[in-house]
């Protein structure tokens, strides 16, 4: 059984827990579970931890993240197989994740050599003053993990929170943990101290340290349910949600439709469609629609389901099977209330198949709710204002796509959707690392982004000299 991190130190003796292939089935490794004295000890620790983090130099914060970096290109062929094994990740995006990873420790190290404020003239009442505006670190930071992501999100929470001065305990997804530990022994290798710690802890424990008063910053992403019953349950803190969404993409008579219909493919399918800002509505002018569709088709029904360890496959399997039978079920209601599948609507071995479903209503919960899964559905309309207003009809506001050339729709569809971030000429499911990234609505609250994440993790205080000769 692997350890666990505590505080820079690896310890044992927790309950194991299984961690097994989604593909084969097969056992990968045990990991400790931990209890809530191990989680109050890490609190405490990071407590301690923080008078050093919160004094630490940019040139210290900086080299640890950059340092990070460095240790996971060096072993980045592991990560890649960790990846894949445990989360049923095809090789090729698994490959994409960890030099991601990479790359926002990299962004992180650099921002955290500039991370500062302004200088303010406030003189313009009465001479010699001048204000400081500085940030502060805020404290230990709870960061909490999804299983997608089981790499770069992990380092999207563990980065900002150590460029900005603050110690972080991770708990990661029980079922892709080990990314995360691996990633602790690389932060150890770079010198991160007794700032970090990664503990697998029950949902309750999980719960009663959310809550915690030493903890003044949460950082949470995976389901919309539990994301905002987190944030319930810590009234003062500073918390972060990066939640579910059904992502619409809008596809105007002046886009070019190979393109679209290859992003809208990869957007849709890749990692079996387990992202929340997977394309999952798809909405096509009427004058284009038989054009459109018969090129998504083919991109569609050639894409390779199977071995995630194959570098050729683009679908692997569902995390487990309560997600495979839920996909399964809700392909079935549509289905069975009127909707027609064009391709896919059925499971092989362990993955279902890319699934492209019309005739859907916007009751339906592949259309209203967030599918999480291979399964995009796709409608005509007739004008542009019809396609932004169908698009923002959601109860989430994480992302969208748009494929048009003309510039005022581009504008127009940025003001009047709800999002919180609108994609032009690509789909949803594109992100740089370092943008401000972050829904809405019920998509969620906060920004990720490295500079943006390490805004989120301090406070800004103000200093005002005065009798100064400006």
């Amino acid at each position: 059984m692997r350890p666990y991190l505590l505080a820079g130190e690896w310890r044992g003796g927790a309950t194991p827990l299984a961690v097994t292939d989604p593909f084969t089935g097969e056992l990968i490794d045990e990991v400790p579970m931990c209890t809530w004295a191990e989680m109050d000890e890490a609190l405490t620790a990071a407590g301690s931890s923080f008078e050093r983090t919160r004094k630490q130099n940019a040139g210290e914060r900086a080299r640890i993240l950059l340092d990070a970096a460095a240790g996971i290109k060096a072993r980045r062929e592991e990560l890649i197989t960790t990846i894949v094994r445990e989360g049923g990740k095809p090789w090729k995006y698994a490959a994409s994740e960890v030099d991601r990873a990479i790359n926002t420790m990299t962004f992180a190290g650099e921002e955290a050599k500039r991370f500062t404020g302004e200088l303010i003239r406030l003189d313009t009442g009465e001479s010699g003053r001048l204000g400081v505006a500085r940030r502060f670190p805020l404290g230990p930071v709870l960061g909490i993990s999804p299983f997608n992501f089981p790499l770069n999100l992990v380092c999207h929470k563990v980065a900002p929170a150590l460029g900005a001065g603050n110690p972080i305990i991770v708990k990661p997804a029980p079922a892709t943990p080990i990314s995360s530990m691996l990633l602790g022994e690389i932060l150890v290798e770079a010198g991160v101290g007794d700032a970090m710690s990664v503990l697998l802890v029950p949902n309750e424990d999980t719960e009663r340290a959310v809550g915690d008063p030493r903890v003044p910053v949460v950082t949470f992403t995976g389901s919309t349910p539990v994301g905002w019953h987190l944030k319930s349950l810590a009234p003062r803190a500073r918390v972060t949600l990066e939640l579910g969404g059904n992502a619409a993409a809008i596809v105007e008579p002046d886009a070019d439709l190979a393109h679209a219909a290859a992003r809208i493919t990869m957007g849709g399918f890749y990692q079996g469609g387990q992202s929340c800002v997977s394309v999952q509505r798809v909405l096509v002018h009427e004058a284009i629609y038989d054009e459109f569709m018969g090129g998504l088709l083919t991109q569609v029904k050639g894409l390779v389901t199977g071995n995630p360890m194959d570098p050729s496959t683009d679908v692997g399997p569902l995390i487990d099977q309560k997600a495979l039978d839920r996909i399964d079920a809700w392909v079935g209601e549509a289905v069975a209330g009127g909707a027609r599948a064009l391709t896919g609507a059925e499971r092989d071995g362990n993955c279902y198949l890319p699934t492209v479903l019309v005739d859907v209503k916007p009751e339906m919960k592949v259309s209203c709710e967030e599918v999480f899964g291979p399964v995009i559905t796709v409608q005509p309309y007739s004008a542009f204002e019809e396609a932004v207003a169908i698009a923002d009809d959601s109860a989430f506001g994480l992302q969208a796509g748009l494929f048009t050339k003309d510039v005022e729709k581009i504008f127009y569809a940025h003001r009047e959707l709800r999002v919180g971030g609108l994609i032009h000429n690509d789909v949803s499911a594109f992100r740089a690392d370092q943008m401000p990234y972050g829904g809405v609505k019920a998509s969620g609250v906060g920004k990720e982004g490295l500079r943006y994440a390490m805004e989120e993790m301090s406070e800004l205080r103000l200093l005002v000299l005065s009798g100064l000769d400006l």
